[in-house]
């Protein structure tokens, strides 16, 4: 039975891993990654004129200089390896070649962070099959699914977050069992966090996480906190040497200055840009945020059967002081949820587009709620996991390629299109620009016309001989018909073009919902 149990486990991994693959391939180009590929050229360059004449102006005056290269370390030469076969498959130019090419690195990390989530399972339930449960759950989630596509920055963030998480699990475990803590585990915990800090500076926060757990544990053991450190001060230095010397490689601009480390925590901390977020039909904006804006979006985006986990939590206080250990991990990740939040409420962090800036807390979140559910009643949580798997299959199939759009059955009470951001990042762009392509080729005299949209996802369009690609924010000014224009999201807050034909409005359905969502359209201005 057990083999029968693996081997139908690792099929369903695999085919699960084929189908991510295959979805990330087809996925349109979000905004941000014509940023990261840019990002990683100009440090790449700087580098360059670093080692060869001591110049680093470029980075230096460069507007996202303060984000890492730890994870582009990591991608891009995959990349570069792959770019050519996606290319031909894709029939794209190189450019959005080598940018697909990343949606690949990316959703396999996240698969691997969610083997490391099914480890920190592992670790609390010491149940097989309720770990293996948990991880579908995790890894079909919608909102997280639909982002490991293509999401350049949090996704890999939340994968790292994760893979940190698991590594001080396993220190705290091998402490609390009083044994010797290996030297390649105290390695890859400081790599992985000085790859996390590369990729956002907030990244710092991991410490604080770990700090929570070193506390909490020496609190549930009665032990000082002296003595503790007085023990383990090979580990601390060897700990504190590593990620000092990975996170000043993995960030160029600390080579010019150290003290640069202190600008990026200012920096980040106040990010300027002031973007809206409609919020229960409200435009809140990113540099003046309420702190009901957290907890709104985690309400709507968080699994019902997650939140009801958490909330839970109450009820199964008293089993987890029969497991000393488990009561540790549970405590250290909900003070380090809570904690975390209020520093950025205390701090006014501006953050935007729902949740994805506190993404990492949700793989917490989950891992809190499944434990508490398990602890709850394990069997009545397993038979409510496969009906929650089955629903999030069912939604994925749905909403492809919005899964990223994702929202509770809570949202569904609400007209979502007015209520809330759905394609932010402008996935829809893909099939509004082929719209554009089909539409032109049935009428050749169109060929010359300009093309109004996101310069970024031009590479989708086939027939080049388009006049201009412009911005959309240039169409006020357009004068000269025929043209095109693509509207997404960002752009519906603005009225249609006028006098125009539509020829494509991009919309999806959530299962078991007759509620439209419209997330693009595509005109034609003759």
């Amino acid at each position: 039975m057990s083999k029968k149990f693996n081997l139908f486990s690792i099929s369903l991994l695999i085919i699960y891993f084929l189908a991510g693959i295959f979805l990330s391939l087809n996925t349109g180009i979000s905004h941000d990654e014509y940023h990261e590929q840019l990002n990683w050229e100009v440090n790449l360059n700087s580098v360059k004129d670093f080692f060869s004449s001591g110049s680093y102006d470029n980075l230096l005056n460069y507007r996202d200089r303060y984000h890492g290269i730890g994870f582009n370390i990591l991608s891009q030469p995959f990349q570069y390896l792959i770019k050519d076969l996606v290319k031909i498959y894709l029939d794209i130019n190189e450019y959005g070649s080598i940018l697909i090419s990343k949606h690949i690195v990316i959703f396999i990390l996240f698969f691997i962070s969610g083997l490391f989530f099914y480890s920190i399972c592992m670790i609390f339930f010491k149940d097989k099959r309720f770990a293996l449960l948990s991880l579908f759950i995790f890894l079909l989630y919608p909102y997280l699914f639909g982002h490991s596509h293509f999401n350049p920055k949090d996704i890999p963030f939340l994968s790292f977050w994760i893979i940190c998480t698991y590594f001080i699990f396993k220190i705290i475990q091998k402490i609390f069992d009083e044994k010797k803590i290996s030297i390649k585990l105290i390695f890859f915990l400081s790599l992985s966090t000085s790859i996390l800090i590369s990729i956002r500076i907030v990244g710092l926060l991991i410490l604080l996480q770990y700090l929570i757990f070193l506390i909490v544990y020496l609190e549930n053991k009665n032990k000082s906190f002296i003595k503790f450190i007085n023990l383990y001060k090979k580990n601390f230095l060897a700990f504190f040497f590593f990620v000092i010397l990975f996170t000043y490689l993995m960030n160029p601009i600390f080579w010019h200055n150290p003290q640069e480390i202190l600008n990026s925590v200012k920096w980040m901390s106040k990010y300027q840009q002031d973007i809206c977020t409609v919020t229960l039909g409200n435009c809140m904006k990113s540099l003046n945020l309420p702190s009901s804006y957290y907890f709104i979006w985690l309400f709507f985006k968080l699994p019902i059967f997650i939140i009801l986990g958490f909330i839970l939590f109450p009820l199964i206080e008293k089993k987890l002081s029969n497991n000393i250990l488990n009561k540790i991990f549970v405590y250290s990740l909900s003070i380090s949820i809570f904690l975390i939040l209020i520093l950025f409420i205390i701090f006014d962090v501006s953050i935007y587009d729902e949740i994805r800036h506190i993404m990492f807390l949700i793989p917490l979140i989950f891992l809190i709620s499944l434990n508490n559910l398990f602890l709850l009643n394990k069997k009545v949580s397993s038979y409510l996991g496969v009906v929650v798997v089955i629903f999030f299959i069912f939604e994925n199939f749905s909403l492809n390629p919005y899964q990223y759009t994702w929202m509770n059955s809570f949202s569904k009470f609400y007209n979502i299109n007015k209520n809330f951001e759905v394609d932010y990042w402008g996935l829809s762009n893909k099939n509004l620009y082929k719209s554009i392509n089909r539409h032109s080729l049935e009428n050749r005299s169109n060929k010359k016309s300009c093309v109004y949209g996101d310069l970024y996802s031009k590479v989708f369009l086939e027939n080049l001989d388009f006049e201009c690609f412009k911005q959309y924010s240039q169409l006020d000014s357009a004068k000269d018909r025929p043209f095109y224009v693509v509207k997404n999201l960002r752009n519906f807050k603005r009225s249609d073009p006028k006098n125009c034909s539509l020829i494509k409005m991009e919309s999806y359905k959530y299962s078991f919902s007759n509620q439209k969502i419209k997330v693009g359209s595509s005109w034609y201005c003759d």
